[in-house]
Order: C-alpha cells, then structure tokens, then sequence
C-alpha cells in the first residue's frame, strides 16, 4: 500500500539535488547588491592598481630631486590641457626639493594601504583573541581583560598613540605599532559581545551537551558565527589607522623624510598653502578618497551582512 506523500506548504522552497547553498557566494553576490559597496570597492581597486604598479606609472623616481633641469614648485603642467609644449610635462608639478608629486603621491598609495592593512591586522588579531577569551571564559578573566581594555580606552586615542611613539622613538613601524595598540580595545569589545550573543544559542549549547571540547566550540563553533561584526569593523578602522598613521606623519612622528607618505608629504610642504596649494591638495585628495572609499565598503558590508537588513 502506498504512502501519499505529505502537501507541501505555500512559500516553503523544497531544497532540489545540487543546489545546495553557496555561503561564500551569497555573500559576495548580498555584498555587491549594495551600491556603497560597489562603489567604496571601484575606488580602492583603483587605489589599489596605483599603488601595485606605481613603479611603472610614475615617471620619475619618488626621491629623485630635478633641479638640475627643472625649477622647485613648479606648478603642474598637462600638455593635453594647454601647458606649452616646450615645458616638462609634470601632472602633479614639482614640490619645494625639485621632486615630481605625481611619482611621490602614486608610492604614497603604496604605504598607506599597506599601513592600513597591517596596523588593523595586528590589532583584529590580538583584539579578537582577547575578546574570545573574555566573553567566552567570563569571571575574573572577563572582568580582568575589559578592564584593561577600558584603561586604554580613556585615553584619547591619536594622544595615547603620540605617547607610545615618543615613548618608542619616531619611524613609520613604531607608528604603525602605536596605531595598533590604541585599535586594540575596540575590536575586543566588538569581539566580546558578539561572543556573548553567540554562546547562548541553540547549536551551541547542542555542541556543549554532545560533548564538543571549549577548543572546539571556540574555535568551531563561536568564533566562525561571531566574525561579521569584527569584519565591519576592521574595513572601517582601516580608514582611521590610514588618517592617524598620516596625522602622526604630519607631526613628524610617522614616516620619515624623504619616504613618499601622504601625511608626511602635506606637514613637509604645508608653509606652501599659499604659494603653492597643488602641493597639498593632492595627497590631501588622495588621502580623502581612500577614507571615502573604505569608509563606503564598511557601510556596504554592513548592510550585507546584518540579517535584519538582508532578508
């Protein structure tokens, strides 16, 4: 005797052979619906081609001074735009050492990004592994990590950064280091709740009584589900480390003359405000447009990520 089989309900799909779901690709697909998204990553893969292939897009040498040909603070000269055919072709002009500003503001992409990727990096790493033990562990050990994470967070950051890099010596690594260490507290914090929200769910709890090790629901388990936050929060913390790394520069205390960094290249020419505005304008645009453009990325992957928003 045959066994009818069950109606299925209005608005339930059936799940078909080979179709299962592709989390990666989902969530590419969910990323790139954003308009924010797309267009916070048009502006950094720019960045990003720039900064790969400065060396063969710049017509001069970063440091190569052209006094010897050319004059300083000569202004910019496009021959497509009207400069006179018998002039030196220099899109971004001369700064006050002879050197070209283009070459100099293409290599400054170069540092920066790589600035931002590594100071942010450091400080996920280590903020995110605090953050795990403290909101997993909870007691005194929860109590003992935020708490010094809360004394960090006192001071004001771009303070406690200049503090350190005194302390170290100035120098684009001890900056970038400084820079880390001030990030620290806000991804154990973003860490820690995200983790407190985690441990309590179903599948966890599921894991606990089967007998899953605190390694494994750690690591298996909590983490892999408490990572969305953390990832928001990075692409838009690469945004401020690239504005505190060229702040620190400005001061003096980042990278150091004559390296071609966009924070340093404006506190160096910044007595030319007047006489010569090109020399700050463009590393100051180009700075601009890469905090625009991760700071569109983290709003686009915000919204993809955030369930209540993605439905």
């Amino acid at each position: 005797m045959t066994t009818a089989a069950a109606p299925v309900p209005l608005g339930v799909e059936v799940a078909r052979p080979g179709r299962q779901a592709n989390l990666w690709r989902d969530t590419l697909r969910n990323v790139l619906r954003q308009r924010n998204a797309r267009v916070g990553l048009t502006i950094l893969g720019i960045l990003l081609m720039a900064a790969v292939f400065a060396d063969v897009l710049s017509p001069y040498d970063p440091d190569q001074t052209l006094l010897g040909t050319e004059k300083r603070l000569t202004p910019p000269c496009i021959h497509l735009l009207g400069c006179p055919a018998d002039r030196v072709e220099h899109p971004f002009g001369l700064d006050a050492n002879g050197r070209d500003e283009f070459s100099r503001v293409l290599h400054g992409a170069r540092i920066s990004l790589q600035v931002g990727f590594i100071t942010v990096g450091f400080a996920i790493v280590l903020g995110m592994l605090l953050g795990l033990v403290a909101g997993y562990a909870g007691g005194w050990t929860e109590t003992l990590i935020m708490r010094v994470m809360d004394v960090l967070l006192v001071f004001p950051a771009l303070l406690l950064a200049i503090a350190i890099v005194a302390a170290l010596g100035p120098g684009l690594i001890n900056a970038q280091l400084a820079i880390g260490i001030v990030a620290i507290p806000v991804y154990a914090r973003v860490m820690r709740a995200s983790v407190l929200s985690v441990r309590e769910t179903d599948f966890v709890t599921a894991s606990r009584a089967l007998g899953e090790s605190a390694f494994g629901l750690i690591f298996r388990r909590i983490l892999p589900n408490a990572l969305t936050p953390i990832i928001v929060a990075g692409t838009l913390g690469i945004a401020g480390a690239v504005l505190d790394i060229a702040a620190l520069s400005f001061l003096g205390l980042g990278a150091q003359p004559p390296l071609a960094e966009w924070g340093s290249m404006i506190g160096q020419d910044r007595n030319y405000v007047f006489t010569a505005p090109y020399l700050i304008w463009f590393p100051g645009f180009a700075l601009a447009l890469t905090v625009f453009g991760f700071n569109l990325l983290g709003d686009g992957l915000r919204d993809a990520l955030d369930p209540r928003l993605n439905r």
